[in-house]
């Protein structure tokens, strides 16, 4: 019965030590020398000025999730483009309408100012 497990508990076995293998060496080999500047807060290269938890301006949720949509959309063409052949002509048009839809999305947002900064 174990001859049946043994190729799956060698895989896992050699999955957790290379995964915990080079964490280890770098935590046991790497050097720990911590000064003021390495334990100091870093915010983009200068020292914080504000509270950590202020509000975020609403520009910045609208230009993430018009990158997530955008970057979804990315997603289902490179998928879309692999089997057009054998999808056809309705695939061929189902895209077309979704990126469409799309595109006016994208036209409705420029034209409310989401894409504008200040």
């Amino acid at each position: 019965m174990l001859e049946n497990y043994l190729p799956v508990l060698l895989f896992i076995a050699l999955g957790v030590v290379f995964g915990l293998g080079p964490l280890v060496m770098g935590f046991m080999l790497g050097p720990r020398k911590p000064d003021s500047e390495k334990l100091s807060i870093y915010e983009c290269g200068f020292e914080p000025f504000e509270d950590s938890r202020m509000k975020f301006d609403v520009r910045y949720y609208l230009v993430a999730i018009l990158f997530i949509l955008f970057d979804l959309e990315i997603t289902f063409l490179f998928p879309w483009a692999a089997v057009l052949q054998d999808i056809g002509w309705f695939g061929f048009w189902a895209m077309v309408m979704f990126l469409a839809l799309l595109v006016i999305g994208f036209i409705y947002e420029w034209k409310k100012g989401a894409l504008e900064w200040e």
